[in-house]
């Protein structure tokens, strides 16, 4: 069995990384963070003429017909660009929301009792197991929402009202849904378990992208920083962190993969919380790396850390993640594979972008 990306998905993932360095490059990412989080339309429709959000709509309706796994690299470059905006959530409502593959509508999302992203700013909200709101109902539903502290200067919140946590006994229409059938067919559980996996999958490879990058700018900030006549990197403190920072990114990198192509439950929650450390873990040392200059505002490396800890805490938390491998031990063969499995309950699965 062959294990390494195809040609196509690596030319998928350095064109992704060249139009992200072309559209948000330290300019508009500095601008962003000035501008308090407010998001841009025109980036919004950039990403969406790309194929961005309509990834994995067939070809017949106007998407570009690829897989999770593919989806999964283009979320793992916008995690080191440090994209920001309910990425997630628009990706999952292309089919659903109109507009939404496109990069015309922004679609953020309630799932858990964790606060709204970009609330204000979006054209429909996708709430926890119910139809997406629009509309009328979006403008009842910002009316009644309060907004909070984030602690990511590119990511307004907002509390959800809280009948918006709970979801109701039918749930929400994925997007495979709605390629199947239109808006007349009623659906189960199972889908708005699915849509929160995939959420959670697509959100560690965010992580995975962050970590990528942390472990980068470290590196070169060794090589390049002098101390005593020498490069920093050549401290033996220094080449532990370093080589720390490689051995979490690796294995979070294999196993957003693996789950990316099972799409198993348990491997998208162990996926999830090797991803969460990385992108936590590694932000930290690079921070401390840095010394004190990456503890400026002007430097990054804080918006990586900031970021990483607010992704950590969305769509499937690590408490969340860990009863869900605890439970799988305690049975006598793996969850399985099918859309059954995507309705188990799951503890502390959060909300977000």
């Amino acid at each position: 069995m062959d294990f390494q990306l195809s040609d196509d998905q690596r030319a998928l993932r350095s064109g992704m990384r060249d139009l992200l360095g072309a559209v948000f490059d330290r300019d508009r990412l500095r601008a962003a963070v000035e501008r308090g989080g407010a998001l841009d339309r025109s980036l919004w429709r950039e990403l969406g003429a790309a194929g961005f959000f309509a990834l994995r709509l067939p070809e017949e309706a106007g998407g570009v017909g690829l897989g999770l796994p593919e989806a999964v690299l283009l979320f793992e470059e916008a995690g080191w660009a440090l994209l920001p905006g309910p990425l997630v959530a628009t990706h999952l409502a292309a089919g659903l929301v109109k507009g939404a593959a496109e990069g015309e509508a922004v679609v953020t999302a309630v799932a858990g009792e964790l606060p709204v992203a970009h609330l204000a700013e979006a054209d429909a909200v996708l709430p926890a197991g119910a139809e997406p709101l629009a509309g009328e109902a979006l403008r009842a539903f910002v009316a009644a929402a309060r907004p909070v502290r984030s602690m990511d200067p590119l990511t307004p919140l907002h509390s959800a009202p809280a009948d918006a946590k709970r979801p109701p006994a039918v749930s929400a229409r994925t997007r495979a849904d709605a390629e199947r059938a239109p808006a007349t067919t009623e659906r189960t559980p199972a889908h708005a378990g699915r849509f929160r996996f995939e959420a959670a999958l697509l959100t560690a490879a965010e992580q995975l992208g962050s970590a990528a990058r942390t472990t980068e700018e470290a590196v070169q900030h060794a090589r390049e920083r002098q101390q005593f006549g020498s490069p920093v990197g050549s401290f033996q403190a220094v080449k532990h962190l370093c080589a720390d920072m490689l051995a979490r990114t690796e294995p979070a990198r294999a196993a957003v993969y693996a789950a990316a192509v099972t799409g198993d439950p348990e491997e998208i929650a162990a996926a999830k919380l090797l991803a969460d450390e990385a992108a936590v873990r590694n932000a930290r040392d690079c921070l401390q790396i840095h010394g004190g200059m990456g503890f400026t505002w002007e430097a990054d490396v804080h918006l990586h850390l900031k970021r990483a800890w607010l992704r950590a805490s969305s769509w499937l938390t690590a408490a969340g993640a860990e009863e869900l491998l605890a439970a799988g031990l305690g049975t006598a063969g793996r969850l399985p594979r099918s859309s059954a499995a995507y309705g188990r309950p799951v503890p502390e699965a959060g909300g977000g972008g």
